[in-house]
């Protein structure tokens, strides 16, 4: 690929800030994070080198399911601000160089949605809208998506007296993708909201929206096809947008979602990764983690897999074994109220590491240095942790820590009234972890994931590149290398709690230049073993969790 052509898939190199609109910082004191609080910290998000904003579900909502039960999907929630306060937004992003994506929440609705309420009631427009049965399915239990929360994925109402299918909660009812009209109002939702500004879609539950369902006319033989069409749509209604897509499938069916020529969805996030990466924490090995990368299926260029250490929901460990999936329960989330529906953890990253700085940094040097596009949770750049008070996924989703000030600059109002409540105290309290005590510390995690975003963004080779994986004669660390038009990238990252060597083979294919370090532990100090290689060899000792980026370009020294 050219470097002229990487302007047209800026998806490719992104780096993704996601945000909980309600948690991020409230303006008007109602205890409630806003769009106008948000957009008073875009300098801050442009400054740290955030490239895309994405928004968890800002629609109308009975927030049942925090936001993605859609009672209207043009709309903004009141507690957010208006129609008005969202275009402020995305303008004002898009001055300081930040694009803006939001959730696509289309599998299924709210059972307040009026479509629903006019397909309960026999209206003949909206009740093909949504999936009935008029007898009671014989799968009423298979299928079931939150264990220990959800009963089944059919419910029968009274007022339709018939079964409808929902693959969430019960008041989350499935749209019926095989009616034409559902699929012309999906086109309207995505038009619209391209129209105001966004630059494409966070896409909820893909792998259910083309799941076939019963029905006389299908919308496609293939399913995937529905995918294409969207993709085909939006890319006429803007050229340049992107569809980021949720589709937790195993590695034999994941490839599929990008479509053989990237015609589909064109970020996927790497759940086998990010989870490989986790058991590879708790055994103190790259193993797990080199398996998972080695095994990833090819993808088209035009495609990109989206990197994370921690997203908005629980970390799910549903790819590992039962085995495996234990061993990182009982380092990671040793209580049951640490866990969510028998497969997750319901903590972020510092908490489970207990603050360690070393296995942190280890962790998002990882993440920007993957072959793909790194997508970080709001409160990550600081090392925020979980507040376990809060019910299920809300505990990863607790205020933001601006100050160490009473309601930690995030809320005016009285803390006791917050429907969402932050830390005081503790290691990771907000007296302790917050913005504003990082940003005049050089040494704190804020200004080193600063340097590391800096340093990721002007080597693009890791997003752009073609990757593999290197041999390093030493289990614990994990080695990659990244190439792209005369200019490579190397990544030694070492998993192990003591100092270990590795060696590995400099690429031929790019030694025009000099080899250099570009980003570093520090414990490595100025040494810099990668310079004057004539042999093409590099080797290093690694401090305990230590890492190393390497690069090299054609005519650079």
């Amino acid at each position: 690929m050219r470097a002229e052509a990487t302007s047209d898939m800026w998806w490719k190199n992104a780096v993704i800030y996601c945000v909980d609109v309600a948690s991020f910082l409230d303006s008007n004191g109602d205890g409630v994070g806003d769009l106008d609080g948000l957009t008073r910290k875009i300098d801050y998000l442009a400054g740290l080198g955030v490239t895309c904003l994405w928004l968890l579900p800002i629609y109308p909502s009975p927030e049942r399911d925090y936001g993605y039960d859609v009672s209207d999907y043009y709309g903004v929630r009141d507690e957010f601000g208006s129609a008005g306060d969202f275009v402020e937004l995305v303008r004002t992003a898009g001055e300081r160089g930040v694009r803006v994506i939001a959730d696509l929440v289309v599998n299924h609705t709210s059972a307040e949605h009026p479509w629903f309420q006019a397909a309960r009631r026999g209206d003949p427009r909206f009740r093909d809208y949504y999936v009935w049965s008029e007898e009671k399915p014989q799968d009423i239990h298979s299928g079931v998506i939150f264990p220990g929360k959800q009963e089944g994925i059919w419910s029968y109402d009274r007022t339709a007296k018939a079964w409808y299918m929902h693959r969430f909660y019960d008041f989350q009812p499935d749209l019926n993708i095989n009616n034409s009209q559902v699929r012309d109002e999906i086109e309207k939702v995505i038009a619209y909201w391209i129209e105001v500004g966004l630059s494409g879609f966070r896409v909820d539950a893909v792998p259910f929206i083309i799941e076939e369902v019963a029905g006389e006319h299908p919308a496609v033989k293939d399913p995937h096809d529905y995918l294409r069409q969207l993709a085909d749509y939006m890319s006429r209604r803007r050229g340049d947008a992107a569809f980021l897509a949720e589709a937790n499938e195993p590695l034999d069916k994941i490839a599929a979602f990008f479509g053989e020529r990237g015609n589909q969805m064109d970020m996927l996030f790497n759940f086998v990764a990010n989870q490989a990466m986790y058991l590879s924490f708790v055994r103190h090995s790259a193993e797990p983690l080199v398996n998972a990368l080695g095994a990833m299926p090819e993808i088209p260029s035009r495609s990109q897999w989206a990197y994370f250490v921690k997203n908005h929901d629980e970390e799910s460990l549903d790819k590992l074994t039962d085995a495996e999936r234990e061993e990182v329960f009982a380092a990671f989330a040793p209580r049951k109220g640490m866990r969510l529906y028998e497969r997750g953890i319901r903590r972020r990253l510092p908490s489970m590491l207990d603050g360690d700085r070393r296995r942190m940094e280890l962790a998002y040097s990882l993440l920007f240095s993957f072959p793909g596009t790194p997508v970080l949770f709001y409160g990550e750049e600081i090392g925020m942790a979980e507040n376990l008070a809060l019910p299920d996924r809300l505990a990863v989703r607790s205020p933001m820590q601006w100050t160490g000030e009473e309601g930690a600059g995030f809320s005016t109002a009285d803390p006791k009234n917050w429907p969402r409540g932050a830390m005081a105290d503790g290691p990771f309290g907000y007296r302790a972890v917050n913005v504003e005590d990082q940003r005049h510390d050089a040494h704190s995690f804020l200004n080193w994931m600063e340097r590391l975003i800096r340093t990721r963004k002007e080597w693009p080779e890791f997003g752009f590149g073609e990757w593999r994986l290197l041999g390093t004669r030493n289990d614990a660390v994990l080695a990659h290398l990244c190439t792209w038009t005369g200019g490579a990238v190397l990544a030694l990252h070492n998993f192990s709690a003591e100092a270990q060597r590795a060696t590995v083979q400099l690429p031929e294919e790019a030694t025009g230049g000099r080899w250099r370090r570009i980003f570093a532990t520090q414990e490595l100090g100025d040494r810099d073993p990668a310079r004057d290689r004539p042999d093409h060899h590099l080797s290093l000792e690694l401090p305990p969790y230590g890492y190393a980026w390497f690069g090299c370009r054609e005519g650079v020294s």
